[in-house]
């Protein structure tokens, strides 16, 4: 769980982002925050803090969301296993990045959809044919049951050996 001191300081983070002072930030107000601006999948984090079709999040959906970013504590791993499993455990984040690239929201990864993230991270000096071929080989590693795309289940093992607890802890804290 989130201790009283960091929800104050999200709290203050959330007011001092909250340029209407209303008590809900738009799109426009995560674009000023530098790590999202200079992130090139910046919009589609943002986009997770919306519920489909608002353009307002409060804040206890800016901590809902942010919560899939906090950095897993060593004492939370032993936590009670029965329980609701944390949204920033390891499978709820990797869900969370899938869905960065799940555009269409089908549940799987297309040729298509990989090619728009990638060109995205690489910006314009790599060829279309580059970027084509790097996603082809993507899928094709991924891709057990040859659909030619990817699956939670497929990225999901892709990542196995990535440490996503790291890659996927941004400290909007600081």
């Amino acid at each position: 769980s989130v201790s009283h001191s960091q929800i104050t300081r999200l709290y203050s983070r959330f007011t001092s982002l909250d340029k209407r002072e209303n008590g809900t930030l738009s799109r426009e107000d995560f674009q000023r925050i530098p790590e999202l601006a200079i992130n090139p999948l910046g919009d589609r984090i943002i986009n997770a803090f919306f519920p489909e079709g608002e353009d307002q999040v409060n804040f206890r959906g800016f901590m809902r969301t942010l919560a899939h970013f906090r950095p897993i504590e060593d004492n939370e791993k032993s936590k009670d296993q029965n329980g609701p499993e944390p949204l920033n455990s390891r499978s709820n984040k990797l869900h969370f990045a899938f869905q960065l690239y799940d555009l269409d929201k089908d549940e799987k990864i297309s040729r298509d959809e990989l090619l728009q993230v990638l060109r995205m991270m690489v910006g314009v000096n790599i060829s279309d044919e580059q970027l084509g071929s790097i996603a082809d080989r993507t899928i094709q590693e991924a891709d057990q049951d040859g659909d030619n795309a990817i699956s939670f289940a497929e990225f999901v093992k892709v990542l196995e050996k990535v440490d996503v607890e790291q890659k996927m802890s941004i400290r909007f804290l600081h």
